[in-house]
């Protein structure tokens, strides 16, 4: 079976362990995204960070830029629910084994 690629910036971190703090690679979100915004593929709200050399996922930062049409009043909760989605502050869950070509 061949080996699934996806394409992240190479000054991103490494993929932590699963259950350890996340760092910000953007691996699981390139790889399967939660389904707040989408199903198959990379999530088209996963944002690279230059200041920080991390990725972070907009649908918590800035949700309007994801969906401009969003009602300002609805952003916080736009928010809150994305970090749940996304297990915020739970640590790493994906067991996918990443390596740097």
């Amino acid at each position: 079976m061949a080996h699934p690629i996806i394409l992240l910036q190479a000054a991103a971190p490494a993929k932590p362990a699963a259950g350890q703090t996340c760092n910000g690679c953007g691996v699981c979100c390139a790889w399967k995204p939660c389904p707040f915004r989408k199903r198959h593929g990379a999530c088209a709200a996963l944002r690279w960070h230059d200041d920080s050399a991390t990725y972070r996922c907009a649908m918590v930062s800035a949700p309007q830029t994801v969906w401009t049409s969003l009602p300002r009043w609805l952003q916080p909760m736009v928010r809150r629910l994305a970090r749940r989605w996304i297990a915020s502050g739970v640590g790493c869950d994906s067991d996918l084994e990443a390596e740097r070509g």
